[in-house]
């Protein structure tokens, strides 16, 4: 049994209700075990004294905690998997751009409402670099707002208010860096040898000459290599821009400060953080620095504070990585939620190739998540798409994997004969071939060039996202069928990044044609809004079970969602060709003779097999039979 030290005992405040200390005390003897070793295991056997200073931190910071958030944390305790329901969507946008400020995200509320969200992500919203800040990544404050935006204050109130309509708030936790501009930062900069430790600053290139014989650039259109030189001609550890400081995780002093940050902003409201750039948090000399297992490590640390002072707050894995790393983060004790770029890709893959191996080769072996765990899936995001899939995976079906992501750059950014898509190309190099991919969905998907079939392929797309189980995030304004800007050429701030194309501003005209179904915008968005509708009341959609089916066509996508008893579940059949295609009956065979297609609400006679449209869905729900795959 673990017991609390007379120290942290003496944090204890009168105002603290007993029952509130002790279901502290209860889970500091399940946690602190787990944190005590994991925080041996990175910082070695003598650190009792900064781990003493964390656990005083959680328990202020239990204390501070608002009661309402403790009745949250309460009822998710009693139900885990909340997150794992089929009444579970996602939406994403920037503040700014889909709504000016906090004050304007909390008048579209009734939209969310209406559209069913039960979880927003805003993207980077606390203080930065006026000028270029990645989008709000080089962050210079985890405590204060950007002041265009609002306040803290005001951010908690927003979280309170979406949590009274349904809508859990989630936000970025950038903790593998700062901004040059933040307190921290400044200090090192200065010379003060606290906080020169609180990043990887070397005196001259020896050190950064030995890690980058091992690192690959990430941005190197910005800076080669991982290092930037300071003014006094040191050089600090820069693995993105060179205005993000990476910071140096082998001093425990780090770990605590953003323990602290991660905390607060839990007191706040927020649900759910995203782990940003969770693979490049530890550095080890003659590694290439990324999934190292001290970065698991850190991650499992920090997940044992927050379950002492916060016990409701997930995290979500940003790991942009070869899949088999991707999975290697997704864990109850890890990250609880994890992006699901494999997917989000191989539907790109095929929509262009009109094939749909590889994504469904990707749904048999990689699918799966541990109980208690589930995947966020999507279109598109804030960012680039790159090409991650596995190029073992792809040589099983006779595809050269770098000859194929030259393909998939030449079709995406209309290099390609007979290419649909309008997308723009992220590091672009003509001479190799690589590059990464911007651009909304609709334009990706070919309704900024007039393709006939581009409606159909955006619905399409999203179809497979709110039917493979775990939290589907749409990107908001997509829709609605929002095409690419190009006006960010025209800010010097964002013209050298080319995914702001696809970060345009609130689109709307595109808004105020939703309901007219014979608009694209509202195509798109009235059978969307079925689809989603129609999730809600599938309860075979809830959790992240899926069994493959072979339909015997490789231009059409097929998987199962077991339901409740063995003879129910949801088959999902999805046209990825521009023509119609047949299911033959004797795919069908093992079926019952008819099921109901729970889009249109008509009774389908699978005996006679099946006719999808170009880029068509359905979904059976089959009573009866066996299932297949």
């Amino acid at each position: 049994m673990a017991f609390l030290p007379p120290d942290v005992l003496a944090v204890r405040r009168r105002s603290t209700t007993d029952a509130d200390w002790a279901s502290f005390e209860a889970r500091f003897e399940t946690e602190f075990p787990r944190l005590q070793s994991l925080f041996s295991r990175i910082y070695g056997p003598d650190t009792d004294g900064e781990l003493l200073q964390v656990v005083l931190d959680a328990a202020a910071s239990w204390q501070d905690r608002p009661a309402d958030l403790k009745a949250i944390d309460a009822a998710r305790t009693q139900n885990p998997a909340w997150f794992s329901s089929n009444r579970m969507l996602g939406g994403v946008c920037y503040v700014d751009l889909y709504a000016g400020d906090l004050a304007g995200l909390r008048d579209r509320i009734p939209y969310f409402r209406e559209l069913g969200l039960t979880y927003l992500h805003l993207m980077p919203l606390f203080r930065a670099p006026l000028e270029n800040s990645d989008g709000g990544y080089a962050v210079s404050s985890y405590r204060e707002v950007d002041p265009v935006l609002g306040t803290m204050d005001e951010l908690a109130d927003l979280a309170r208010e979406l949590r009274e309509n349904g809508i859990s708030l989630v936000v970025d936790f950038i903790f593998n860096h700062t901004s040059n501009e933040h307190e921290w930062a400044r200090k090192a900069a200065a010379g003060d040898p606290e906080y020169e430790d609180f990043y990887l600053i070397y005196p001259d290139r020896e050190m950064p000459d030995a890690y980058e014989r091992t690192v690959r650039e990430i941005f190197p259109d910005d800076h080669p290599g991982s290092f930037v030189q300071l003014e006094d001609g040191r050089w600090v550890w820069a693995t993105f821009y060179s205005f993000q400081w990476d910071l140096n995780y082998r001093n425990p002093a780090v770990f605590r400060a953003m323990a602290g940050e991660m905390l607060f902003l839990a007191n706040q409201g927020i649900d759910i953080v995203r782990m940003d750039a969770v693979a490049f948090i530890w550095k080890r000399l003659g590694t290439s620095c990324e999934s190292l297992p001290e970065a698991h490590l850190l991650l499992q640390a920090f997940n044992a504070v927050c379950r002492l002072a916060a016990p409701s707050l997930l995290f979500k894995s940003e790991a942009i990585v070869h899949p088999d790393e991707v999975a290697e983060y997704i864990h109850p004790g890890e990250c609880q939620l994890s992006y699901n770029p494999l997917q989000m890709a191989l539907i790109w893959n095929s929509l262009a190739t009109r094939d749909v191996a590889l994504l469904a080769q990707a749904l048999e072996r990689r699918h799966a998540t541990p109980d208690g765990t589930a995947w966020v899936n999507y279109v598109r995001s804030h960012d680039d798409i790159g090409w991650t899939f596995s190029d073992e995976d792809a040589a099983e079906l006779g595809i050269r994997g770098h000859d194929h992501r030259r393909f998939l750059n030449a079709f995406y950014v209309d290099r390609f004969p007979g290419s649909f898509a309008r997308g723009v190309p992220f590091q672009d190099n003509p001479r190799t071939g690589d590059c990464r991919i911007s651009g909304t969905t609709a334009s990706l998907a070919g309704l900024e060039a007039g393709d006939p079939g581009a409606v159909g392929r955006i619905l399409l797309a999203h179809s497979i996202i709110l039917s493979t189980g775990g939290i589907p995030l749409l990107y908001l304004g997509d829709e609605v069928g929002q095409l690419n800007d190009y006006s960010y050429l025209e800010d010097p701030a964002k013209a050298g990044d080319s995914r702001w194309v696809g970060r345009p501003s609130y689109p709307a005209d595109r808004y105020a044609a939703k309901d007219d179904p014979a608009t694209d915008a509202g195509a798109i968005s009235t059978r969307l809004r079925r689809l989603i509708d129609v999730r809600k009341l599938t309860p075979e959609f809830a959790g992240g079970r899926l069994v493959p089916f072979s339909t015997n066509n490789p231009q059409v996508l097929g998987y199962q969602r077991p339901g409740p008893t063995e003879d129910s579940r949801i088959l999902i059949l999805a046209n990825f060709a521009d023509t119609p295609q047949e299911i033959s009956a004797e795919t069908l065979s093992g079926l019952p003779n008819s099921a109901l297609e729970l889009i249109s609400g008509e009774q389908a006679v699978l005996a006679d097999g099946i006719t999808l449209d170009a880029h068509g869905v359905v979904w059976l729900r089959c009573q009866g039979g066996k299932a297949s795959s």
